[in-house]
């Protein structure tokens, strides 16, 4: 499934989270801390950047934006604790993020098949959660609605690829999708429910799992390109 050099940078890139999830919590390491959660991203960048050469100018160029004010979102979110705005600028550097990966799924978008079903059941997840942060939102009602309803347009553009990629393509893209939807939900009733047991480790590992997957199954596109 994954090709040599795509192995050789899957260690390279679970190292880094690795040592992002022993040194975030951390006083005392919190340099080290600072340089290893926007690597992780960071990583993806230039991993894409050397291997994405076949690959559509506009899916590219995309992909390569969304991980860009992915960094930034990363870099805003560290300093949360100084001011209340970098969460709000983080927010919208996050919500740039999955717009421009909303463009990217598009582009394979299946006219075909009818996203109805799949968004009735987003929108039950969505209520769900949206029973637990009603009435401790405040001033971020309107963002934190604005950013739900775009991040369920990510999983559902993600979603209508299917059977126009590749399944490797489609499943990785999917289910990374998925999982940013997740990672983005332990945050916010991290944030404006309670505090959850463990959750800076199950949000880092579910977004760096998120940003992998979506990056290895848009490069798995090349396969499809090739043999056409």
């Amino acid at each position: 499934m994954l090709s040599k050099t795509e192995k050789q940078f899957s260690i390279l890139f679970f190292i880094i989270v690795l040592i992002e999830l022993a040194t975030g919590s951390v006083e005392s390491l919190k340099t080290v801390h600072y340089i290893a959660k926007p690597a992780i991203v960071i990583s993806l960048i230039v991993f894409f950047l050397n291997t994405s050469e076949s690959l559509p100018k506009t899916i590219k160029n995309g992909t390569l934006l969304a991980l860009v004010f992915s960094v930034l979102g990363d870099i805003l979110l560290m300093f949360v604790d100084k001011s209340p705005h970098f969460f709000t600028l983080g927010l919208v550097a996050f919500l740039t993020a999955h717009l421009m990966y909303v463009l990217v799924f598009l582009k394979h978008r299946n006219k075909q098949k009818s996203p109805l079903g799949f968004i009735a059941v987003l929108l039950v997840y969505a209520a769900s959660l949206f029973y637990f942060l009603n009435g401790n939102l405040g001033n971020m009602f309107i963002p934190v609605v604005i950013y739900m309803l775009v991040i369920l347009s990510m999983a559902t553009a993600a979603y209508l690829r299917k059977d126009t990629v590749n399944i490797l393509s489609y499943g990785l893209v999917f289910l990374g999708a998925l999982l940013f939807m997740v990672s983005d939900s332990i945050l916010a009733l991290n944030k404006f429910y309670a505090p959850l047991n463990y959750s800076d480790f199950s949000i880092m590992i579910t977004y760096a799992l998120a940003q992998y997957l979506i990056v290895i199954g848009i490069l798995k596109l090349k396969t499809e390109i090739i043999l056409k």
